[in-house]
């Protein structure tokens, strides 16, 4: 049978998507309280109750706020490293049913297989991950701050990417709200992509397999839909890589399940 994916919403406020095969309901972070994320799982059907497991990229709370009402309470096994959840326990004051892998390790849950790896990143051990279903690979790139070639080699064999375009560069420097030290974090080497980095990334990972691209992770203030689609389009555009759907994620609804 097809996997079925949805991101149930990414930006800088929460992250959180989903993905069922034949034997497993699996979420990717849990950025969003409990009751958005129940609602949007109950918008496609689906409930916590019925999840097999959650994966969690990085500790940081747009990312894992929904973990204490649905993770600990309903004992839903969390697959994170060790620094991961030892942050994660720590801030929250809960206790996870965890499954610890080493960064870069590969790991089994169910029918799929996922793969971990170091992402730079200002959290204490944040990593992305390539699962592999039957049918289909899926890659998670958000949260980093540059993308190095170990990071671009290993989701080269997505068919669907979840890839950060955050920021536009004039944006976030004309933001008024953020002082020089935070846009300096965002920007920096261990921050956030840029739109322009997105594309960048971008121009290194398509191939003849990637046929999904998610823009995600948009921060409110300092990028617009319209200048993350601009930017990567046009790169692809400039390629010749037509084949690739690009959609942008949104913060406030889900996007059409894809079926691969």
């Amino acid at each position: 049978m097809a996997c079925r994916f949805t991101i149930l919403g990414s930006g800088s406020k929460g992250n959180c998507a989903y993905l069922e095969t034949d034997q497993v309901r699996l979420l990717i972070d849990a950025g969003f309280s409990t009751r958005q994320i129940r609602q949007r799982l109950a918008s496609i059907g689906r409930s916590p109750e019925s999840l097999t497991a959650i994966l969690v990229t990085h500790e940081h709370s747009d990312h894992i706020q929904g973990l204490g009402g649905i993770a600990e309470k309903l004992r839903i096994p969390v697959y994170c490293n060790r620094l991961t959840r030892d942050a994660i326990e720590s801030l929250m004051g809960i206790r996870l049913l965890s499954h610890l892998f080493e960064t870069g390790a590969g790991f089994e849950i169910g029918d799929i297989a996922v793969e971990s790896f170091s992402i730079p990143h200002d959290a204490q051990d944040p990593v992305g991950f390539l699962i592999r279903t039957a049918t289909a690979n899926i890659g998670f790139l958000t949260d980093l701050g540059h993308a190095t070639t170990l990071v671009l080699d290993r989701v080269k064999p997505a068919h669907a990417l979840v890839l950060e375009a955050n920021y536009d560069m004039k944006l976030l420097q004309e933001d008024t709200r953020r002082p020089w030290s935070i846009k300096q974090r965002i920007a920096g080497r261990h921050g956030h992509l840029s739109n322009e980095a997105a594309a960048d990334a971008v121009q290194e990972i398509v191939s003849a397999d990637l046929q999904h691209l998610f823009l995600g992770h948009l921060s409110q203030d300092c990028n617009r839909p319209e200048l993350a689609m601009d930017t990567v389009s046009s790169r692809l555009q400039s390629l010749g890589a037509d084949h690739v759907h690009t959609v942008v994620t949104s913060q406030e609804t889900i996007t059409a399940t894809l079926t691969l």
